[in-house]
C-alpha cells in the first residue's frame, strides 16, 4: 500500500486551459482542443485527438491511428508512451482504459503532491478488442460522465447484439443495416456479432475499411468481412452512423437501420434518429460502473471533466467525496 499524499498541490499540477488540461511541471497538455507544442494523448477518438501539435505522446496504437486518420503527418515528432516517463518535475506513464485499441489512462506522478489519473474515456465492460481498464491508486480522480446519472444502466452487450440475429430471422428478406461509430464501435460490434454465433459474411461500408484492416492487423479476428455496394451482399452492413443521412442507404431495398450506442437506452434518441433497432451497447461506463470505478480508485478527490456531471457531484457530496467539475469543453462530438 502506498501512503497518500496531501491533495493541496493540485491545482498548481494541473489545470484547465482553453487548449485543455495543463501541467505546468512538465509543460505539457491532455488531449488538447487546439494545436500545442507537447501533447499528451490518452485515444485516437477525434474530440481527443487533433492533429497539428508539434510533440505527441501517446499508445503505439493511438499514434499509428492517429497516422491513419489524419496522415503521418499529423504532428512533427511522435514518442510512444512506454514505462514511466519522466518530462520535466513530473514522471508520467499510460495504463489500459478499456475504451478503444490503445486507449490508456495517464497517470501523472509529482516529486511533491498528489498522483493524478486522468482516465480519458473508459468502461468497465469486457471489450474484446482492448485490455481491460486498470484500476490505478491516486489521490485525484479524474473522470468523464458522459452517462453520470443513476437512469443509465447499460444492459449486456451479447444480449443486445442477439438482437440483431433475431430480427434477421424475423425479417429474413429485409437487410439490416448497423450504424457504429467507425473507430472502435464498429469493430466492437463485429466481435460481439462473433461472440454470439453469428459467422457469416458481414459487409462493410467503405469508410470502415482502413480502420477496421488495422485492427485486423493488430491481431483482432473479425471473420469475413466483404465490402458492399448496396446492390447485393451480405444481409447484415455496418456503417458510419453519418452513412444513414447519405443516399448510400437508399441503395438498399427496406433496409432495417439499427444503431449502437449508450444513447439508444433513451427512445427520444432513437425516434430522432429513425432506428428500428436499437441497440444500448456503449464504449463508456453506465452508472453503476462509474460509481464502481471511483469505489475501486478511492482517490481523496474526484474531478469530472464533461458529461451529466452534476448527477455525480451529487453522489459524491452525499457519500462525502470532494469533487468538482471542470467543464472542459469539445469531448462530446463522438457518437457514443
Amino acid at each position: 500500500m502506498i501512503a497518500k499524499r496531501d491533495t493541496a498541490l493540485a491545482d498548481t499540477i494541473l489545470f484547465p486551459r482553453p487548449e485543455g488540461l495543463y501541467c505546468p511541471l512538465g509543460d505539457f497538455y491532455i488531449d488538447p482542443v487546439r494545436p500545442v507544442e507537447r501533447a499528451l494523448i490518452t485515444h485516437a477518438h477525434a474530440d481527443h485527438a487533433r492533429a497539428g501539435h508539434r510533440h505527441v505522446l501517446a499508445s503505439q496504437q493511438t499514434l499509428e491511428i492517429m497516422a491513419i486518420r489524419y496522415g503521418e503527418d499529423f504532428t512533427t515528432h511522435r514518442q510512444v508512451a512506454e514505462g514511466e516517463i519522466e518530462i520535466g518535475d513530473i514522471s508520467v506513464s499510460f495504463h489500459p482504459a478499456g475504451h478503444i485499441l490503445g486507449s490508456c489512462q495517464i497517470r501523472l506522478i509529482p516529486k511533491i503532491g498528489p498522483r493524478i489519473i486522468v482516465s480519458g474515456d473508459y468502461t468497465r465492460t469486457p471489450n474484446d478488442i482492448c485490455p481491460p481498464f486498470t484500476p490505478l491508486e491516486c489521490e485525484i480522480f479524474i473522470t468523464e460522465a458522459t452517462f453520470g446519472i443513476p437512469v443509465f444502466r447499460h444492459p449486456d452487450p451479447v444480449e443486445e447484439i442477439r438482437k440483431v440475429i433475431a430480427s434477421m430471422e424475423e425479417f429474413p428478406d429485409r437487410p439490416h443495416l448497423i450504424g457504429g461509430y467507425a473507430l472502435g464501435k464498429s469493430q466492437r460490434l463485429i466481435r460481439l456479432l462473433r461472440q454470439a454465433g453469428y459467422d457469416a459474411p458481414i459487409g462493410m461500408h467503405g469508410a470502415l475499411k482502413r480502420l477496421t484492416d488495422y485492427h485486423i492487423e493488430q491481431g483482432v479476428d473479425l471473420g469475413e468481412l466483404v465490402h458492399v455496394d448496396g446492390v447485393s451482399g451480405p444481409r447484415l452492413c455496418l456503417a458510419p452512423p453519418s452513412a444513414f443521412s447519405t443516399p448510400w442507404v437508399h441503395r438498399f431495398r427496406d433496409p432495417v437501420i439499427g444503431y449502437a450506442s449508450g444513447w439508444m437506452g433513451v427512445r427520444a434518441r432513437a425516434r430522432q434518429r429513425r432506428v428500428e433497432l436499437p441497440l444500448v451497447i456503449s464504449d463508456h461506463c453506465d452508472w453503476p460502473q462509474l460509481i464502481q470505478t471511483i469505489d475501486d480508485v478511492s482517490p481523496e478527490e474526484v474531478w469530472i471533466t464533461h458529461g451529466s456531471e452534476a448527477g455525480l457531484l451529487r453522489w459524491c457530496e452525499l457519500t462525502q467525496r470532494p469533487a468538482r467539475p471542470l467543464r472542459l469543453v469539445g469531448y462530446e462530438e463522438e457518437d457514443q
